[in-house]
């Protein structure tokens, strides 16, 4: 494996996973998936370093992409999301030396616009250069906080090989917003009230595009916002959904009925605009929809 357009996929099983690669595909490389699980190419734990580097070994890529996260269900408490901030502390270090044993020139990180914060930023929009990532001082979230600002200080910092992070906005799309169908055609999922937040969001498809684009594109040691061009509520979003796949409309409840699952509440009562424009510049993406409510009609009818 010595060609310029091998790359290693760490989460190649995930749903983001499979939209990467099939991105990746489609712009002529070949992906070599690398995770825990018996259809994985490349089978290795990236918490364990030693395994993780006799596994590489022999190799040789151009790129490593890192989407591996632990989670296989949506995280409803913050505990179900400390096996991916280990995976983001610990294994982005183990992927880093393994990246550079295969000999790779660049390493594109999966990151999350959350980690500016899971606050109220108001009418203010989040840019890569103005506003700080991986902020400390919130306790409930710091340990999710700093887990994504290792991670990329990881990537973008390496020196010897060129780092990107892409830091992705709320997924929704194929192999992801079918559950919650499923979920409102059972009446289990409520619209939880806005009252004028938004969130960034990004179609999976989208977000595996811009994957493909940062292989060759973008500057290093840049991170970029991948979200659509319009911002919307958690519950609005909910809404959409039932609208596009004609489910029972979704009950309307107050957001403190979220309280019993703390990382959902803290996650939907977050108010975030973030801008794509550096995005747009410097990797050539755009939204293949400006919001989700076309996104979403255009797989319903997918």
């Amino acid at each position: 494996m010595t060609d310029a357009k091998n790359v290693l996929l760490a989460g190649a099983s995930g749903v983001l996973g499979r939209h990467i690669t099939a991105a990746l595909t489609r712009a002529g490389y070949t992906v070599t998936g690398l995770g825990r699980g018996a259809d994985a190419d490349v089978r290795a734990d990236l918490m364990d370093r030693d395994g993780l580097l006799r596994a590489v070994d022999g190799l040789r890529v151009d790129t490593v992409v890192h989407a591996a996260t632990a989670l296989r269900d949506a995280p409803m408490r913050h505990r179900d999301m400390y096996a991916t901030d280990d995976l983001r502390l610990i294994g982005t270090g183990h992927l880093m030396e393994a990246a550079r044993e295969l000999g790779a020139r660049r390493v594109i990180a999966e990151s999350m616009v959350f980690g500016y914060g899971y606050r109220d930023f108001g009418r203010h929009v989040v840019t890569e250069a103005g506003d700080a990532f991986g902020p400390a001082g919130d306790p409930t979230v710091e340990r999710h906080v700093e887990a994504m600002r290792v991670k990329e200080q990881l990537v973008l910092g390496a020196g010897d090989i060129e780092g990107i992070a892409l830091r992705f906005g709320l997924f929704y799309g194929a192999g992801g917003t079918e559950a919650l169908v499923e979920l409102l055609r059972r009446r289990k999922l409520p619209a939880v009230a806005d009252h004028g937040r938004v969130l960034p969001w990004v179609d999976l498809a989208d977000a595996g595009r811009a994957v493909a684009l940062a292989v060759e594109g973008g500057l290093a040691g840049q991170a970029y916002n991948i979200v659509d061009d319009t911002p919307m509520g958690f519950g609005a979003h909910v809404k959409a959904v039932a609208e596009a796949f004609a489910t029972p409309k979704p009950l309307n409840a107050p957001s403190w009925l979220m309280r019993a699952y703390p990382y959902v509440h803290r996650m939907v009562t977050t108010n975030m605009r973030a801008s794509n424009a550096r995005a747009k510049a410097e990797l050539g993406w755009a939204p293949g929809h400006p919001d989700c409510v076309e996104g979403l009609r255009a797989l319903a009818r997918g």
